[in-house]
């Protein structure tokens, strides 16, 4: 057992004050200040962190509020992936009389023994409030998670200050990594996966595709990125939830290589014939808004056609001015004021344009946005 809880000393009233946590530790030194690192079960984590702070104002406490919603959502990651989670240490500011004792005074063993903590300490989160609250949902569902432990970084609370400090320092260089990254590195996501089989298996998508960032700038060589790839095929496959892996690889395949070849401009860039900025800067195809929308009109032409005849509708792509000065059927829609907008109106919009281009009929929900489109008179 990584953490255990020794018997009184004493008999006398003080008693309670001589139970304790036994954390085995190592100690460091950051800042001129000590902390211990320890390993914990994950059955002790609800009963020592405890977080009671959701009444407070923001000026008292010592982290953000609990978001809820997300709790779930990190509890199922747990339960669903028994042998592949992953997470990080939890850090806290222990309130109370800490007392390591290590295992020799020699110099290699100083730093490695055990941390004494006083029952009554208050333990105060600084990082991770989520993953405890993650780890008491997940634990209600699979119990036997309770051995398993997550690594405890302890402070020595000296003060809701320096606890507040601690939390805006902990989270002033956290940055998420871009979604394109997040996707080509993610192996347990269906989408990624099928996003990655399916585009980057294509030689005109795998060069000219950014997959660590999920931006372009302007001199960048690429047309696309991997997460407007990945949006763009999750809304081709949306409600296709019970069509087999192996098939959606195979229709995502043949859908956007005969997409592609309705733009020449996009072998172009591939050959180095035509600067990719200068695509991006004319025309719309490209744009990320664009490829969602594909992904639209894509999902209704294979529900309607699973089989074959959705390639004669694709074919017409071809025949639409895609010309960003092309502000008649573009502003409002693709374009505000000339710059691409992704707003989710916007792609609905634009999926409609497209639509309409092909002869193709509008759902109920694209044309109720629609006709809102049409009586504000733009």
């Amino acid at each position: 057992m990584t953490t255990t809880t020794t018997v009184p000393r004493t008999t006398s009233p003080r008693a309670a004050k001589a139970f304790e946590y036994v954390f085995p530790a190592i100690r460091g030194v950051q800042a001129r200040r000590e902390y211990y690192i320890s390993m914990c079960p994950l059955r002790l984590i609800p009963r020592i962190f405890l977080f009671d702070e959701e009444e407070l104002v923001p000026e008292l406490r010592a982290q953000r509020l609990l978001n809820r919603a997300r709790v779930p959502e990190i509890a199922g990651y747990i339960v669903a992936n028994r042998d592949s989670y992953v997470f990080s240490a939890i850090t806290a500011s222990v309130d109370g009389e800490l007392r390591f004792e290590a295992i020799t005074e020699q110099a290699e063993g100083r730093a490695i023994g055990c941390l004494h903590v006083p029952m009554n300490a208050r333990f105060v989160i600084n990082d991770g409030q989520h993953r405890r609250a993650a780890i008491e949902a997940a634990l209600r569902e699979a119990p036997d998670l309770g051995d398993e432990t997550i690594p405890v970084v302890m402070f020595l609370d000296v003060g809701l200050e320096r606890c507040q400090q601690m939390f805006a320092d902990l989270n002033r260089y956290a940055i998420r990594p871009a979604t394109s990254l997040g996707v080509l590195y993610d192996h347990r996501d269906d989408d990624a996966r099928l996003t990655k089989a399916a585009l980057l298996k294509l030689d005109l998508f795998r060069q000219l595709t950014e997959t660590e960032r999920s931006t372009l700038s302007l001199r960048s060589r690429k047309l696309f990125t991997l997460s407007a790839l990945h949006v763009a095929n999750r809304s081709l496959f949306t409600g296709s939830a019970d069509v087999p892996s192996e098939q959606r690889v195979e229709k995502a395949t043949a859908f956007w290589s005969l997409v592609a070849a309705q733009f020449p401009e996009w072998r172009h860039v591939m050959d180095g014939r035509t600067a990719a900025a200068d695509v991006r800067r004319d025309l719309l195809h490209p744009h990320g808004i664009m490829l969602q929308a594909f992904g639209r009109v894509g999902n209704a032409l294979l529900r309607e056609y699973p089989e074959s005849g959705w390639q004669r509708w694709i074919k017409r792509l071809s025949k639409i001015d895609w010309r960003r000065s092309n502000a008649r059927l573009w502003e409002g829609r693709a374009l505000i004021g000339g710059r691409v907008s992704k707003s989710t109106n916007n792609v609905t919009l634009t999926t409609n344009a497209i639509k309409r281009q092909l002869d193709l009929p509008l759902t109920p929900e694209e044309q109720r946005v629609e006709d809102a489109f049409i009586r504000s008179g733009r």
